[in-house]
């Protein structure tokens, strides 16, 4: 059975850092991009960032450049993203996913999801 299992969510106030974590199990992610996704309520689910497994390759969300920081380790099959100086907006559930296919920024292509934790920022 495969399974994502993101982990390191929590309340943190404006201006504060998060690591989140993600855990694939399952099968094996060799050759597959990771990304990480949000969703906040009544709005559409957003990019995040993503790194294809060679590490070359590492695209950003606008509204995160600069700030966040995707990371992978191939050998502990593990995803992160460390994000610093959050921002109110940045509230949302944060999904980690796993994608064979080439278009690492559009959340269509992931076959793969967790099922999310939750990134509070407070003002």
């Amino acid at each position: 059975q495969v399974q994502l299992v993101e982990s390191g969510g929590g309340l943190v106030q404006d201006g504060g850092s998060l690591r989140l974590s993600c855990a694939a199990s399952g099968r094996s992610f060799s050759g597959y991009a990771m990304g990480w996704f949000r969703q906040a309520p009544g709005k559409e689910r957003e990019f995040v960032a993503a790194i294809s497994w060679s590490h070359v390759t590492i695209y950003y969300g606008e509204s995160v450049k600069g700030r966040f920081t995707i990371s992978r380790d191939n050998a502990k099959n593990t995803v992160a993203l460390q994000m610093n100086s959050l921002k109110p907006e940045d509230t949302a559930l944060y999904y980690c996913a796993a994608t064979g296919g080439a278009r690492m920024s559009d959340w269509r292509g992931y076959g793969y999801w967790g099922q999310g934790t939750q990134v509070t920022v407070s003002s």
